[in-house]
């Protein structure tokens, strides 16, 4: 298949290659007459914009790698591949290679195992969910001293070797949910903020979350609620969930920084003559589920889908089209209850 260029359809259409340009681009103004004239070229040769400015640029392929959680073990991650597909598909033709690295978000070693890996692959590009703070910046350190971009999703943190970030500002996340647990509880109750990990002190967009959540709360005057930290569901040095809550005579609320609210609804159950509202993170199926049966009172939706498609995006045209990466890219912190929960599952 020819690949035309910007003088090729110009000549086709008998106008200046700056009119092609401003119809291609839509920019600046054209006269219906040679927008006519351009279209049709365009309709004739099957244009396609991308295929276009790839010609014009190079032809050099680039090599994306994208390192995520793995999604069997942890389902927040499922929809991440629908927007690698999505991106994959837009450039592939342009040469464009975007290669999937899983590590298992419950091991740093998996994490660092598989940076390593990355690492000898030499990419372009690297887009990664910094899940373990210490080990990130240190495998960021690396990618940035082979001249390796690295865009990061889903939760910021401080480094001048990071290229842009994208996702969501977690502490305003935790705002969020702050004013919201307030419309939902008495004023003068206890609210856990639950975290359901051990690795908490490595985990640093659970600590946003909770400093953006206590902020709202210790700023407000005309309440007096009781905060509480619980690091685990399950048994270890930190006192469990169940026993948190079995052991107070005022809970009426917890904050779940992250997807797996489901499982503390589950808890919830074993309390039957307790009014406690839940607030959590993400459209997982079980979650959902509780949702609609009312013992999930809101999720706020992070969207992981659009974080990873969008940071493939800028890396690709980037490297195709010269086009500059904004330093962040935040996405808006979406409130989902039961009666709107099915317009973001068809988006």
């Amino acid at each position: 298949m020819k690949k035309y260029t910007i003088k090729d359809i110009a000549q086709l259409a008998g106008v200046s290659k700056g009119t092609v340009d401003r119809v291609i681009h839509k920019r600046g103004k054209v006269s219906e007459k040679a927008l006519e004239k351009v279209n049709k070229v365009l309709a004739e040769i099957d244009y396609q914009p991308n295929l276009m400015a790839r010609s014009l640029k190079n032809n050099k392929d680039y090599i994306i790698c994208a390192l995520l959680p793995n999604p069997d073990i942890d389902p927040y991650w499922q929809p991440c591949k629908k927007g690698i597909d999505q991106a994959f598909n837009e450039y592939k033709s342009l040469g464009i290679t975007i290669d999937t690295h899983l590590f298992d978000p419950t091991s740093t070693a998996s994490f660092l195992e598989v940076n390593t890996k990355v690492l000898e692959i030499n990419p372009d590009a690297v887009i990664m969910a910094p899940l373990f703070y210490n080990e990130a910046k240190k495998s960021i350190t690396a990618y940035s001293e082979a001249n390796i971009l690295v865009s990061i999703i889903n939760n910021r943190i401080g480094s001048e070797d990071i290229t842009n970030f994208v996702g969501q500002d977690l502490m305003q996340s935790g705002r969020i949910a702050a004013r919201l647990m307030e419309m939902i509880t008495p004023k003068d109750s206890e609210i856990i903020i639950a975290h359901l990990d051990e690795f908490f002190h490595n985990a640093s967009f659970m600590q946003q979350k909770e400093k953006g959540f206590r902020d709202y709360f210790e700023n407000l005057l005309t309440s007096d609620y009781n905060l509480k930290t619980c690091n685990s569901i399950e048994s270890n040095e930190y006192k469990t969930l169940f026993d948190a809550i079995n052991s107070s005579t005022n809970i009426s609320g917890i904050f779940v920084t992250t997807s797996k609210t489901y499982k503390v609804a589950k808890i919830i159950e074993n309390f039957p003559d307790l009014s406690i509202k839940i607030i959590g993170y993400d459209l997982l199926e079980k979650n959902i589920s509780y949702l609609n049966s009312g013992a999930i009172d809101f999720l706020i939706h992070q969207n992981p889908k659009q974080q990873i498609y969008l940071g493939l995006s800028q890396l690709a045209e980037h490297f195709l089209f010269d086009k500059p990466i904004a330093e962040e890219k935040l996405l808006p912190i979406d409130i989902i209850n039961s009666e709107n929960y099915n317009s973001y599952l068809n988006q």
